[in-house]
């Protein structure tokens, strides 16, 4: 492993922390409906203005030791496992794309999904700004992406959208209509058919985990799971390996015959 080589790793890892910083804001200020950039970064609890060197990902909220350095109020966890996340997801997807156009997209859609992800898991809501962030951006990326374009990814979105709305509108059937808009940015993002793929995955991805929080006793049958996270985690394993995923599931059909 020579020196090049561990210096872009280590930029790609550095490039997650600090986006990972951003998304803590995106998380807290967009469902709360304030500005991203106006007030400064500050203490929710006694409202002192945090100072830069308590800015840094990951090591401010180790040297802190999660608290507030004003009043010591405790300071989220998920501010470190977001930080901590994205930076490692970043450095894998630098090791399979590097700064190619495909690796720096899904670093863009990393945020996104992760985004949408803690921000349902927190809130149940996916809020209208970011699935039009969302939509624009995946369209606009999808229409450069290899094997998507332009065509496939405008039918991907109203397929990804007619999917979840037939499915919205079945009595008793738990979808949210953010769910809706999501399965729209989502099939922008990865086209037509391999929308499929994802959407298919998110119903399985919930399915596992709704049964295993019933099993341990953590969650009762009809207490609602946000199933937006599910959609976000299922759109980015589609978006890496999702051609992949869809000529396996094709080939057991062969199988079969």
């Amino acid at each position: 492993m020579d020196l090049m080589y561990v210096t872009q790793l280590l930029l790609a890892s550095l490039a997650g922390l600090s986006v990972g910083s951003f998304l803590n804001v995106v998380s807290d200020r967009i469902p709360a409906g304030q500005s991203l950039v106006s007030p400064p970064s500050h203490c929710p609890s006694c409202e002192t203005r945090i100072r830069s060197v308590d800015l840094i990902p990951l090591v401010s909220y180790l040297v802190l030791r999660g608290r507030c350095r004003a009043c010591a109020a405790t300071i989220p966890i998920r501010t470190l496992w977001v930080e901590f996340a994205t930076g490692v997801i970043f450095a894998l997807l630098w090791v399979k794309f590097g700064w190619s156009y495909q690796g720096v997209a899904m670093m863009a859609y990393t945020g996104l999904f992760l985004a949408v992800f803690i921000i349902d898991l927190e809130h149940h809501i996916i809020p209208n700004k970011v699935i039009l962030v969302g939509l624009v951006a995946s369209l606009a990326i999808a229409s450069f992406w290899p094997g998507v374009g332009p065509v496939k990814a405008l039918i991907g979105a109203g397929a990804g959208f007619g999917i979840l709305l037939a499915l919205y509108l079945i009595p008793g059937f738990v979808i949210g209509e953010g769910d809706v808009k999501l399965a729209a940015v989502v099939g922008a993002a990865t086209g037509f058919p391999i929308v499929a793929v994802g959407l298919g995955l998110s119903f399985v991805m919930g399915g596992v985990v709704a049964m295993l929080l019933i099993i341990t006793r953590r969650s009762r049958r009809k207490a609602e799971i946000p199933f937006g996270p599910f959609i976000a985690a299922s759109a980015m394993i589609t978006l890496v390996w999702g051609d992949s995923i869809l000529a396996w599931y094709l080939a057991q059909f062969a199988i079969l015959r």
